[in-house]
């Protein structure tokens, strides 16, 4: 009995080190948005494609002298993005789309090892709880797994057409937030002080659930145009031009097509999207602002709100003005900041108030 009561109760130095392990999970985090920033970046400069091999144990130094780079350069030659797009390329072109593509996979390697030699150390030496420690080991199983889906989505773009596939961008992509959104959570949880002040719970946490489930289904919407080019079709806003339905919505047969593989009806049905997030956002903050919230829970629902504005704004320019690079990353950063926000909106009102 009295062993149980042990197991069961945290150890000291576990709670000591909770502080410290937070601390370690957000930055882990911040890599994580760079990482997602760094790969729409990628994406954008048509450098996703550029590296044709896989190699996660090796492969870590780039091209070291002229021969090795010609090497490398024949074996992009003989694949669709340079027969049907980049023919006539010069070698120095396509080190600059290589080195893209290169840093995004080194700095994957680097966040692989920036979690799993400190999660070792700390499980090692008794600094994480037994309830944390499966949670923090699935999250560094799926930080392996996004690397092989990486690859994967690489792979759908090496074989006729010069683009990888939409559903693979959106698997990836997805993938990136759960991850971010899993590092966050953990981490707020440790950082959590305990509080006899009831929780809000209720309807408010379910909103929340809800606005987290919307943003994360408009992330994967943002994806499915991303991967399609939806985003330069149709350049005004609030109407596709004169359009508030676009004749070329259902062009695609059988019906259902068009919701994956038409960019226009990709580009509507993310603008439909924003609406409802837009809804979603506005009806909890509207619910909740006028309870009596911790500062930390008001806050994080105010932030939440800032957060959809910022995004709404960022979206509406980089659609009008035809999707420019910089304009492009911004907005992607955009979502990973109204998701972080709503993530975090989402822990405070599930914990108890009075933090």
């Amino acid at each position: 009995m009295n062993r149980s009561l042990k197991f069961k109760q945290p150890d000291a130095r576990a709670i000591r080190a909770r502080p410290l392990i937070a601390a370690w999970l957000l930055f882990v985090a911040v890599m994580v948005a760079a990482m997602v920033i760094l790969g729409g970046a990628t994406r954008l400069t048509h450098s996703g494609l550029s590296m044709v091999q896989w190699q996660p144990l090796m492969g870590i130094l780039p091209p070291v002298d002229e021969a090795a780079w010609r090497d490398v350069f024949a074996r992009y030659k003989q694949y669709p993005e340079y027969l049907r797009i980049n023919q006539g390329m010069t070698l120095d072109e396509f080190k600059g789309i290589f080195y893209f593509e290169y840093s995004h996979r080194i700095f994957g390697r680097v966040i692989g090892l920036v979690f799993a030699i400190p999660f070792i150390f700390f499980l090692l030496s008794g600094r994480i709880e037994r309830r944390r420690w499966l949670v923090l080991f699935g999250l560094l199983l799926a930080g392996g797994l996004q690397g092989l889906i990486g690859w994967w989505m690489v792979k759908s773009g090496l074989v006729d057409q010069p683009d990888v596939s939409q559903y693979r961008l959106a698997v990836h992509l997805g993938m990136a937030f759960l991850i971010l959104g899993g590092l966050i959570w953990v981490a707020l949880d440790l950082l959590a002080q305990p509080s006899p002040a009831p929780k809000v719970g209720g309807k408010g946490l379910l909103w929340s659930k809800l606005v987290v489930v919307v943003i994360f289904i408009q992330v994967l919407s943002g994806a499915l145009v991303a991967g399609l080019d939806g985003g330069l079709v149709y350049n005004s806003f609030p109407m596709m031009n004169e359009y508030w339905l676009p004749p070329e919505l259902g062009d695609l047969s059988p019906g259902w097509l068009n919701l994956f593989e038409n960019p226009v009806t990709v580009q509507f049905d993310h603008r439909i999207g924003a609406y409802v997030c837009t809804l979603a956002v506005l009806a909890l903050w509207f619910r909740m602002r006028g309870l009596a919230l911790a500062p930390l829970t008001r806050r994080a629902l105010h932030m939440t709100l800032a957060a959809l504005v910022l995004q709404l704004a960022l979206g509406i320019v980089t659609l009008l003005w035809i999707v420019p690079v910089p304009l492009a990353i911004l907005h992607q950063g955009g979502a990973l900041v109204l998701f972080a926000a709503a993530v975090h909106l989402m822990f405070r009102l599930h914990q108890r108030q009075g933090e």
